[in-house]
């Protein structure tokens, strides 16, 4: 299968009954929600959609905006998933850097373009007979995703219909995804995280239910009885919120779950114990992977245990490499880390419009990020960071996320990061922010004391500053750069 609209109407035929979306209000067999993405296509070709036009969507976690998505796809046109909570000024930007035809939301935007209600996408359903479709090529453009932007303003990000099958089945190889699996999903939709997910369900003939976030627990607990869910995924920050909301609780699925699975930013070693406690029999996965080339490889942590800063092996289509500053490949140890390089048929098809992005990024068929890793002896990928966080300290390097680690171990701190900073001596050394659980007094020479019994020596900062929130995206990963900035 050459899309994942495609698969689903193989699906519809195959396994007509079988549940295919549910998000709490509406429950989609796959034929009724190939019905629908039919239907949907058929009205937005009346509207004047054509192949090749950049469609934006805003995300209202659920199963309108999914068949929204798809049926962009099914018509050849090119589904832009945007955040629900993005600002009104961003969503003038990305509408007209593609130069986007249309507008999907539940509310009307505050600048003239053709404007679609997200309450209209469920009413167009339809027979279809397979005969009259013609589904899209797998060099097709997909859709364009746009990155959080952690480390400066968002790029768009080209996906072909072949990437999108390509790391479907990287995850579905990856967490030996079974043909019943049903997967929960209370992550963004809008982001490559959870709507490659998503795609990968509905590339195996799966389940997916849908929830908008962790936070009403209760809820959360209903849907994985109801519908029998048998595998989640999550962000580390939906995690840390699902276990301080739910508890122990949470393990009363223990039986249920053949395996969790997440990604986006490191998970916190306290978060991770914790679900191995609840969880002792599933498979517990972290993938690692970035929007250009994802879920690359995978670690299972309740199989292989502690491994710090370990990302596992790669994933089915992936491919890895190191490089140096020139580009050359060398053989990584962890004094001599190189930039971590993927090829495979996963990776983008390039940043939307940008030739020198492309070619910063590119490396013959290799994307290189600015992740700093290596080959461990037990022949794993061990991450350090991204070279702007990696810690140069007098000849030793440091990774911030140990650092960070190793603080949170200590009773009173609810967050931290560790960020380089310039040093006379040593080049640079570690500075380590931090808040304060609630309640909690703390005095840095406490916590630099605590850290001296956890730490080597070279990687305790000497620098602590205590503030009132960490800077984070929507998943959890720290804005390293936001506190750089403090210190210029």
């Amino acid at each position: 299968m050459h899309s994942i609209v495609e698969a689903i109407a193989t699906y519809a035929a195959k396994q007509p009954e079988k549940l295919c979306v549910a998000d709490g209000k509406n429950t989609f067999t796959y034929l009724q929600y190939w019905e629908h993405i039919a239907g949907f296509a058929r009205q937005l070709a009346e509207c004047g959609v054509k192949p090749g036009d950049c469609v934006v969507v805003r995300n209202s976690q659920n199963a309108a905006f999914l068949t929204a998505g798809l049926a962009l796809q099914l018509l050849g046109a090119v589904f832009v998933p945007i955040e629900k909570n993005v600002a009104d000024r961003r969503i003038r930007e990305i509408c007209e850097e593609v130069e986007a035809v249309w507008y999907i939301a539940t509310k009307e935007p505050d600048f003239a373009i053709s404007y679609l209600d997200m309450g209209n996408v469920l009413t167009h359903a339809m027979p279809v007979s397979m005969e009259h479709v013609v589904f899209p090529k797998g060099t097709d453009l997909a859709e364009i995703l746009f990155t959080t932007g952690t480390t400066g303003k968002s790029k768009g990000i080209e996906i072909l219909h072949k990437n999108v099958i390509a790391v479907a089945e990287n995850v579905i190889d990856g967490v030996e995804m079974k043909p019943d699996n049903v997967e929960l999903i209370p992550v963004p939709l809008s982001h490559s995280h959870g709507l490659r997910r998503y795609y990968a369900n509905m590339l195996n003939g799966s389940s997916v239910v849908l929830a908008d976030g962790v936070i009403f627990v209760k809820q959360i607990f209903e849907r994985m009885r109801t519908y029998g869910v048998t595998s989640m995924d999550l962000v580390p920050a939906a995690l840390a919120a699902l276990l301080k909301l739910g508890g122990d609780e949470l393990g009363q699925f223990a039986g249920q779950i053949d395996y969790i699975q997440l990604g986006s930013a490191p998970i916190p070693e306290a978060d991770r114990e914790r679900l191995r406690l609840l969880f002792p029999d599933s498979r517990l996965y972290n993938f690692y992977g970035t929007t250009e080339s994802g879920c690359s490889c995978i670690f299972d942590f309740n199989k292989y245990g502690d491994k710090k800063n370990c990302i596992g092996r790669p994933t089915c289509h992936a491919v890895f490499a190191f490089l140096d500053e020139d580009g050359k490949e060398v053989s990584a140890t962890k004094n001599q880390p190189g930039f971590l390089a993927c090829k495979g048929e996963m990776n983008m098809a390039g940043y939307y419009r940008s030739p020198s992005q492309n070619e910063a990024v590119f490396s013959g068929d290799f994307i290189v990020t600015q992740d700093m890793a290596y080959i461990g002896d037990d022949g794993m990928i061990y991450l350090l960071g991204r070279k702007g966080d990696v810690i140069q300290s007098g000849g030793n390097k440091i990774s911030p996320q140990e650092v960070e680690e190793a603080a949170l171990e200590m009773e009173g701190i609810a967050d931290c990061a560790c960020i380089p900073v310039e040093s006379p001596l040593l080049g640079q050394e570690p500075k380590l922010f931090y808040v304060a659980a609630k309640g909690i007094s703390l005095q840095e020479e406490e916590l630099y004391e605590f850290l001296k019994r956890k730490l080597e020596t070279y990687k305790v900062p000497k620098k602590i500053e205590r503030i009132d929130q960490i800077p984070r995206t929507y998943n959890g990963k720290i804005q390293r750069n936001l506190l750089m900035e403090r210190e210029r």
